[in-house]
């Protein structure tokens, strides 16, 4: 089986990184981890630069873990690729990290970490940084 962890550079981010690597090594899992430009890529502070995916690359393997890092950059936002990835490796786990926010920036800005919860079929495991 496979879990799928939701990457961006931010504290949530990594929290949600260091615990999919150690849900993939208790139970001997693969890991995809998946990280989303919600628009074309170009100053996305949620996009990660190759330094850093190289950086969770050399996690993986130093943690010896099976694992791909996938960067997505088709104007989907996370919720929608994390759903599709999530489906097409049949996954067992989806980890997320969450970060705080107020009621009326979950009023305006939406929430895809709402949206994972809902509507992934796997189960959902949030971290906070």
């Amino acid at each position: 089986m496979t879990i799928v962890v939701g990457y961006t550079t931010r504290p949530e981010g990594r929290a949600a990184l260091e615990r999919a690597i150690v849900e993939a090594k208790a139970h001997e899992e693969d890991l995809v981890v998946l990280n989303v430009s919600e628009g074309d890529g170009v100053r996305d502070p949620l996009l990660a630069s190759e330094t850093d995916l190289d950086e969770v690359r050399g996690l993986l393997s130093h943690a010896g873990v099976e694992g791909k890092v996938r960067q997505l950059v088709r104007g989907k936002d996370a919720a929608e690729e994390i759903d599709s990835i999530a489906t097409e490796v049949d996954a067992s786990l989806v980890i997320i990290g969450l970060r705080k926010r107020t009621p009326v920036g979950k009023l305006v800005l939406g929430s895809n970490s709402q949206r994972i919860l809902l509507t992934v079929d796997a189960p959902v495991l949030a971290v906070k940084a």
